[in-house]
């Protein structure tokens, strides 16, 4: 009875240092997470930039799980009674340190693109800013499936013929899939082709808009209304897109209609001062400028006008077009011309001309059937 006693009086001894250990692990998991990322910055000579506070926001939690993880295995390993040798719980260890692992890369897989655009600033990559939230969605793909893959292989599961089995019902999962992959392609085809950029503002028989994001599947679109328009890539390849951040300048075109009673010496000066008057302007592309004289409408005489500002700002632009208006409405002050109004004329006889033309009207129709 006494050796029974001793017995159990061990198992709790043992019980409670297994249960202690754990404690400790978990309790003190932050307190060692912050001192292993400031040895890490001590050691590499760096301050908290932005890949750093990335790094510590993404692996935080999972240095955490894995120094909990580590508590356990200790936990058990202390505890004479529990065959810490077995298969099982060394397959669950080491899945959680993979796991862990996994998750930390993928959250600094999502958080990479201020990695790559690190890296393409540094060693010149010219990797389109397009290209870099595809890539980074990418990458955490790859981290899913091999994670994945590593951590079935560690139960006894072979990949190698899952993958196989795949081929099998690859008809109908490809046909399943079809829209999927029409997606896919056609976010392969925007990259490649490189129609817009992130925050070019595009133009399509779909929607109007700044481009946001693009994933496998869709492009994500901000209107100006401020409402986020989710495309499908496949619709998007297929589509014709203007690309208005394009723009090394923007058009201004109209036509400026006077009153036939202008003389023509008054709309000659007109044509000159205002062509004058963008030619002296900073503001007005001088490659292109066209002010004429065009042609002749029902209520007015035409005159044409084409050119371009320098800025593509929609701000600036609408600002030097009402600069424009002003410095042309001055001219016309000046030389005391008018603006042609939409108007019609109507002639109206008086009831003695009408009466007049109804008595010849029948005279004539009496003499046709004399005749």
């Amino acid at each position: 009875m006494l050796w029974d006693f001793l017995q159990a009086y061990q198992k709790i001894i043992y019980v409670s240092l297994s249960i202690f250990i754990f404690i400790a692990f978990f309790l003190s998991r932050k307190l060692v997470t912050r001192y292993l990322f400031a040895l890490l910055l001590k050691v590499s000579n760096h301050t908290w930039n932005g890949f750093f506070v990335q790094l510590r926001a993404s692996f935080e939690r999972s240095i955490q799980g894995l120094f909990v993880i580590l508590g356990v295995y200790l936990a058990v390993v202390v505890f004479p009674y529990f065959q810490h040798t077995n298969t099982f719980f060394l397959q669950v260890i080491r899945s959680a340190i993979i796991f862990m692992v996994g998750w930390g890369l993928f959250h600094l897989a999502s958080s990479s693109s201020l990695l790559f655009a690190k890296l393409n600033e540094r060693f010149r990559f010219n990797i389109d800013s397009i290209l870099i939230p595809f890539l980074s969605k990418a990458v955490r793909v790859v981290i899913v499936a091999i994670s994945f893959s590593i951590i079935a292989q560690e139960f006894g599961y072979d990949v190698n013929g899952f993958v196989a089995g795949l081929g099998i019902g690859g008809l109908a999962f490809a046909l399943a899939a079809k829209d999927a992959l029409a997606n896919f392609f056609g976010g392969i085809i925007i990259i490649t082709e490189k129609p817009f950029t992130i925050g070019d503002w595009i133009l399509t028989p779909s929607v109007e808009g700044t481009v946001e994001d693009i994933s496998f599947r869709s492009t994500k679109i901000r209107t100006f209304a401020q409402a986020l328009v989710t495309v499908p890539n496949a619709t998007l390849a297929n589509e014709s897109i203007t690309n208005w951040s394009k723009m090394t300048k923007r058009q201004i075109t109209f036509n400026l209609r006077l009153t036939y009673d202008t003389p023509r010496d008054r709309i000659e000066r007109v044509v000159s001062q205002i062509k004058q008057k963008l030619q002296a302007n900073n503001a007005i592309h001088q490659d292109t400028i066209f002010v004429h004289f065009d042609q002749y409408q029902e209520n007015g005489l035409d005159i044409f006008l084409y050119f371009f500002t320098n800025t593509t700002d929609w701000g600036a632009y609408l600002q030097i077009r009402e600069e424009v208006n002003l410095m042309i409405l001055e001219i016309l002050e000046t030389e005391q011309v008018t603006i042609a109004l939409p108007t019609q004329k109507l002639f109206v006889a008086n009831e003695a001309d009408s009466f007049a033309q109804q008595k010849e009207e029948k005279r004539r129709e009496t003499d046709f059937q004399s005749e």
